[in-house]
């Protein structure tokens, strides 16, 4: 939709809570018109625009970093000296607490699923270097016994004297999703220096929490914007309960009531592929041609997967009729390196 001229910013109706300032912010929003004219116009879709949360810092990288800056808030506010968080042994969000713990001079502890003889690479490198403290547990006891591995750990830290803080899977829950409430206004911020309102905003979902903070964020701000989540694992309907939940959450803690009922959450299950972290030769094919016509770099779990997804959409002209989108880069450049060979085709 296109800008009437007569804001140059949305604001939000809600003080944000305390944050640390950890992040390079504003990112940078710029248009992917090599992308736009190959895949899109072609098809009567909308000009694509990025959003360069893969530069919100260097190391700490990434969307997780701008909910970091309220989870840790509130942990360093409560006297906590100890972070406890967990994922896969390529957890971009792993990675970032790992090195936010280390900046901030907390400590961290990871639970991370997956096979202890996987090489060290990758973010699992990052973690290492970053002295954090790992425990990894077998793929498929992961889930059943995580709420136990917290516990236990937690205990432990405490007694040593410690004060733990445990952070989510994504940092995503009604904390976590003020980094992308946040972002929200930021982006659209952006968008009105541009001269558009986006018609629709896209983004991979994992975990949840970004989706949740843009969605909730756009209700908030009250714009017609669409914000759809490429699932990239799970499907649309896990998805729609968790982010709900997320609100839900959020809204208790904030003091503020959401009807999450009305509330319209897109979910895209169509790409996730084999599963979480596995995506087929039309993924990274995808990823190579987005880095050798706009320079971007994807990676195969999230952002190539979604990005993979949104094409085909646009192919198919699914985004007929709009004027703007706007992809939310939320990092994982890391977790290139742990598939590389996956793109052997490059020396085809």
């Amino acid at each position: 939709m296109n800008w009437d001229g007569t804001a140059v910013r949305k604001n939000l109706p809600i003080e944000l809570p305390a944050r640390l300032k950890l992040a390079n912010l504003p990112t940078p929003l710029q248009p992917l018109n090599r992308i736009s004219e190959r895949f899109s116009f072609p098809y009567g879709g909308p000009r694509i625009w990025v959003k360069r949360d893969d530069l919100t810092e260097s190391g700490m990288s990434g969307n997780k970093l701008r909910k970091l800056e309220f989870v840790t808030a509130a942990a360093t506010g409560q006297g906590c000296d100890t972070l406890i968080t967990c994922g896969g042994l390529q957890s971009n969000h792993c990675r970032t607490t790992a090195l936010v713990g280390a900046r901030l001079g907390l400590q961290v502890q990871l639970l991370l699923r997956g096979g202890t003889s996987e090489e060290m690479d990758g973010n699992l490198l990052l973690d290492r270097l970053a002295g954090t403290a790992v425990a990894v547990y077998p793929a498929e006891e992961y889930q059943d016994t995580l709420a136990e591995r917290f516990k236990y750990w937690a205990e432990d830290y405490r007694s040593r004297d410690h004060r733990p803080f445990c952070i989510p899977t994504g940092a995503s829950d009604g904390l976590g999703i003020w980094g992308y409430i946040a972002a929200s206004q930021e982006l659209m911020t952006d968008c009105l220096a541009y001269g558009f309102e986006p018609e629709h905003i896209v983004c991979a979902t994992g975990s949840g929490g970004t989706q949740a903070g843009l969605a909730l964020g756009c209700h908030l701000l009250k714009t017609g914007c669409k914000v759809t989540g490429y699932a990239v694992c799970d499907n649309a309907a896990y998805f729609q309960t968790k982010i709900r939940e997320d609100i839900r959450h959020w809204s208790a803690l904030a003091g503020a009531r959401v009807d999450t009922a009305s509330l319209v959450v897109r979910v895209n299950e169509n790409y996730i592929g084999p599963g979480y972290a596995q995506a087929e030769r039309p993924v990274y094919q995808t990823i190579a041609e987005v880095a050798s016509l706009e320079g971007l770099l994807l990676d195969p779990v999230y952002t190539g997967k979604a990005f993979h997804g949104l094409l085909q959409e646009l192919k198919m002209g699914n985004y007929g009729g709009a004027d703007n989108l706007v992809f939310v880069h939320t990092g994982g450049l890391f977790a290139l390196f742990p598939y590389r060979q996956n793109f052997s085709f490059l020396g085809d």
